[in-house]
């Protein structure tokens, strides 16, 4: 699609008018700009000189075309076949859905190259548009199955940290990624998780919580005993209801997928 045209005619608005044709918008359309390369003027007795007005007529693009226009781009360079682009915005919020038999190659490891294209499309749309624009790129439901895979991992992790006392130590994450564990976690009394690490290398802890109750052992792990022989005291669970109070980490509250980038 052209994105400029230069035309020329007997007036400025019949220049601005041919210019917008060749574009296949109309002059009212509030997506473009016009700019006046030279004025009309007439001729000399009505036999020298003279000659017509010339214009220059662009399209502005929005937010959500760069974007588009930038995944296409990045698409083609990979010589993928058959890879159809749906855009669309809502609330400031650009979706891209991808599809097609190739898509595999744009998901990556473990949604590491749609990560990194989603950041990049995002750069793409805040360059033309002064309000902040949120970009998502999604194939079939991908982002969805991913959230759940994560949501289980961080409940499964955390009730395992209160049950032995131990840590465990995930994979470097994504701001967003780690709020979904961490929000998970939250849910499972008795653990808690934290962040560690910086920038590509920032991952989650999930461990025991230090304010549950720990169970009575005895030398070599095993449990003490009381006076009464054979009989085992119980242990000391923590039996204390969730905290209400208890919040996720701020890590990428409120946005999804890299939210902004100037912070």
């Amino acid at each position: 699609m052209l994105k400029e045209a230069i035309a020329t005619g007997l007036t400025v608005e019949e220049a601005k008018e041919n210019a917008c044709k060749e574009l296949g918008v109309e002059t009212y359309d509030d997506r473009i700009d016009f700019e006046i390369i030279e004025m009309q003027s007439k001729k000399v007795l009505g036999l020298f000189g003279g000659h017509p007005a010339k214009v220059k007529v662009t399209i502005k693009q929005s937010a959500a075309q760069a974007a588009e226009d930038f995944l296409r781009n990045i698409i083609n360079c990979m010589e993928l076949n058959d890879i159809t682009l749906t855009t669309k915005e809502e609330d400031n919020v650009i979706t891209i859905d991808i599809e097609g038999e190739e898509v595999g190659f744009i998901i990556g490891r473990r949604g590491e190259t749609l990560d990194a294209l989603q950041y990049l499309a995002c750069l793409a749309a805040n360059r033309v548009d002064p309000a902040y624009k949120r970009v998502v790129i999604n194939t079939g439901d991908y982002r969805e199955k991913r959230e759940k895979t994560l949501e289980s991992l961080g409940r499964r992790l955390a009730i395992k940290a209160a049950k032995t006392g131990k840590k465990s130590t995930l994979e470097p994450m994504n701001p967003y990624e780690r709020r979904i564990i961490h929000t998970s976690v939250q849910k499972v009394n008795g653990a808690t998780s934290w962040s560690e690490g910086e920038n590509m290398n920032r991952h989650v802890v999930i461990g025991p919580d230090g304010k549950r109750e720990n169970y009575n052992r005895g030398r070599g792990g095993k449990r003490s005993y009381n006076g009464n022989r054979g009989r085992s005291s119980k242990p000391k669970q923590n039996a204390a209801a969730p905290d209400p109070d208890r919040k996720p980490l701020n890590e990428g509250e409120g946005m999804g997928l890299y939210g902004r980038i100037d912070k």
